[in-house]
């Protein structure tokens, strides 16, 4: 009997590493959902929606970017860690515990903490379309303590801990003003296709503020150690976002499963990070060195699209922001340049959020000639679709460029990524893709 228990004991043991070890070998295929496929919204309300995230989200890269850190709480000291926005565009369903609790979450690469809202009870919680994760409940659960490597990453090196026993408290603020207060975790999430992770740091959260568009709290796939792509250990991931207007699920690929791209892909090179500025840690910078609208390069300083030695500036490709945010001095190079190829008369924008409209000819916005757009990046041309740079109101007749202003930096948003397979090669510091009918895979 002795050993009957010790052999059984030795299997539950081993579950979840073989699980973790399985995950991590074969590679893992998550569904992504645009957060406005579960309402039910008109075209134009779409566009709206998606404008204004992108200007709050962009609002928050540049609030959290380097002057404004979230802290770390802990007896008496405090200590500061980059965080972003968590407006959501792209949700994913996923499960926490054991056994397993069915949660949908927001899929951000701008940021890395993964959290969700906890019953701990929960002192403050928004409103989530599932049941709150209770750490009671899970034969999983483990509290993380304060002296551990991933508790580390959350805060400045000035910072200590004096009572290991008390756990690795947080306090997580994001520039569109939601914000998680709890402690770091350890648990077990299990993903649709039935792959299981044991021992994930996580951040459970019982005084939350805010809101994530309809979910229960956040998944963080940046370049910094808590992100799930950085505890996973994989050296790749893949995403192919399904078009904008349509309401078929974008597929995610995660280690093995993300499979090389064609021949015909183009591939550019990651731009280091920031060196000693918080979000150094977390975005994907690339170099942008012109754009051409029609046949013309524009008159742009490259300096625009560059990383100051402060750490500001900079281009980013991120899954949170919808439409690119290009910094202001490029946009308006751009918009006038675009609006003189266009040769239509220009139309309000304000009830779409978007400034450069213009008014189709007897309100045919399918018939609308565009110039072509291109992005140059280091080694590779990015040229963009017709439906990947114009968003059509029909029933207003009006045709707008689905891009936005914003200073300081620039961000390569989801619509320009649309029908479009990219591979992050963590390991090779290359971001590759290639147009593809995402649907397909």
């Amino acid at each position: 009997m002795a050993s009957e228990r010790y052999l059984l004991l030795w299997l539950l043991f081993m579950l979840p590493s073989f699980a973790t070890s399985t995950a991590s070998s074969r590679g893992i295929r998550l569904e992504l959902t645009h957060a406005d496929t579960r309402g039910d919204f008109t075209g134009t309300e779409r566009i709206r929606r998606a404008a204004d995230r992108s200007h709050r989200r962009v609002n928050g890269l540049l609030d959290t970017g380097i002057s404004s850190p979230a802290t770390l709480k802990g007896d008496g000291t405090e200590g500061t860690a980059s965080v972003h926005a968590s407006t959501a565009t792209y949700l994913v369903d996923l499960a926490i515990g054991t056994p397993p609790l069915p949660i949908t979450a927001v899929l951000d690469t701008g940021s890395d903490l993964i959290w969700t809202q906890c019953d701990a009870p929960c002192r403050k919680c928004f409103p989530q379309p599932a049941p709150l994760y209770a750490p009671a409940r899970s034969a999983t659960y483990a509290n993380m303590s304060c002296r551990s490597r991933l508790c580390d990453a959350l805060r400045d090196k000035s910072s200590r801990c004096s009572e290991a026993e008390r756990g690795c408290p947080y306090y997580f603020s994001y520039g569109d003003g939601t914000s998680t207060d709890g402690v770091l975790a350890t648990e077990t999430l299990t993903f649709e296709s039935g792959a299981a992770v044991h021992g994930i740091a996580f951040g459970c959260g019982t005084e939350n503020h805010g809101s994530t568009d309809n979910s229960s709290g956040l998944v963080g796939m940046g370049r910094g150690p808590l992100s799930l792509v950085s505890q996973l250990g994989v050296t790749r991931f893949s995403y192919c976002f399904t078009p904008f207007k349509d309401k078929t699920a974008s597929p995610l690929f995660l280690g093995p499963s993300a499979a090389a791209l064609s021949t015909s892909a183009k591939s550019t090179p990651f731009a280091p990070n920031p060196s000693g500025v918080g979000r150094s840690s977390s975005y994907y910078y690339l170099n942008l060195e012109g754009i051409t609208v029609g046949e013309t390069l524009l008159p742009i300083d490259p300096a625009v699209f560059q990383v100051s030695p402060m750490g500001g500036g900079g281009f980013i490709i991120d899954s949170g922001t919808t439409f690119t945010a290009l910094e202001e001095r490029a946009f308006v190079v751009l918009a006038r340049t675009f609006a003189a190829r266009m040769g239509l008369p220009l139309a309000s924008g304000a009830h779409l959020g978007l400034s450069l409209c213009f008014a189709a000819p007897e309100g045919r916005t399918e018939a609308v000639d565009v110039p072509r757009l291109v992005f140059h990046l280091d080694g590779a041309d990015m040229a963009l679709p017709r439906e990947s740079y114009v968003v059509e109101d029909r029933s207003g007749g009006v045709a707008c460029l689905g891009m936005v202003s914003m200073r300081g930096m620039s961000v390569l948003g989801s619509l320009q990524q649309q029908s479009m397979h990219v591979l992050y090669d963590l390991e090779g510091g290359v971001l590759s893709f290639e147009h593809a009918k995402c649907s397909d895979f």
